[in-house]
């Protein structure tokens, strides 16, 4: 499709008038409100989308022979105090951060704060 400069740009000389603005209407499905779906009314479809989530408890960095060295019962020395929160990412973003906790010989996080992105 090819448009013709004269279809946009007017040829007698006036200065171009601004669009209309769209007269957009609000609407709803049937039983899709935002309290049945806990505040995601129209996320339905994303809900079975796997992710990937990580809960970071620190990181290290070394020499390649270092790493090359490490061995069974080798104590990696992280980034991260006893008693500080732990990253949680969701899909390599940082989203959250928690304490650690055990709930029946398994590992957890409570969440202690969630991290908003600048806008």
């Amino acid at each position: 499709m090819t448009i013709d400069p004269h279809d946009i740009i007017p040829s007698d000389g006036s200065e171009p008038q601004p669009a209309p603005a769209p007269d957009f209407q609000d609407f709803e499905l049937p039983g899709s409100t935002p309290e049945a779906h806990g505040g995601s009314a129209g996320l339905e479809a994303v809900h079975d989308v796997p992710v990937k989530v990580q809960a970071v408890l620190g990181r290290a960095r070394m020499p390649i022979g270092d790493l090359l060295a490490l061995s069974s019962g080798t104590v990696l020395e992280l980034d991260r105090r006893v008693g500080e929160p732990v990253d949680i990412f969701v899909n390599d973003r940082l989203i959250a951060r928690g304490e650690v906790v055990l709930i029946d010989n398994a590992l957890g996080v409570t969440l202690t704060e969630i991290v908003r992105p600048d806008r």
